[in-house]
């Protein structure tokens, strides 16, 4: 099991269009992935589970990621976080 924190960057925090990219992102991995925030756990291949950390610009986070691919999974998923989810600031 790998952990990772992430912290969000984009200028809207984890909205509907951030988490249904994480999501689609993670979708492509065989590993299990949870996200941590503000004493919740969800799991991060649920756009539901994602959205319901309503994790505003700045919020911390902590990535679980366990199974056979998870250290490429939780390398894409650190880049998307650090890209800012490819959206224009």
């Amino acid at each position: 099991m790998l952990e990772h924190e992430l912290q969000v960057n984009n200028r809207l925090g984890l909205h509907a269009r951030a988490a249904a990219k994480l999501v689609q992102l993670l979708s492509g991995f065989k590993a299990q992935a949870t996200l941590t925030g503000r004493g919740r756990e969800v799991n991060a291949k649920s756009i539901m589970g994602v959205l319901l950390l309503a994790a505003a610009p700045g919020a911390t986070l902590l990535l679980r990621v366990d199974g056979e691919d998870e250290a490429a999974a939780a390398a894409a998923v650190a880049a998307l976080f650090e890209r800012r989810f490819d959206e224009d600031d």
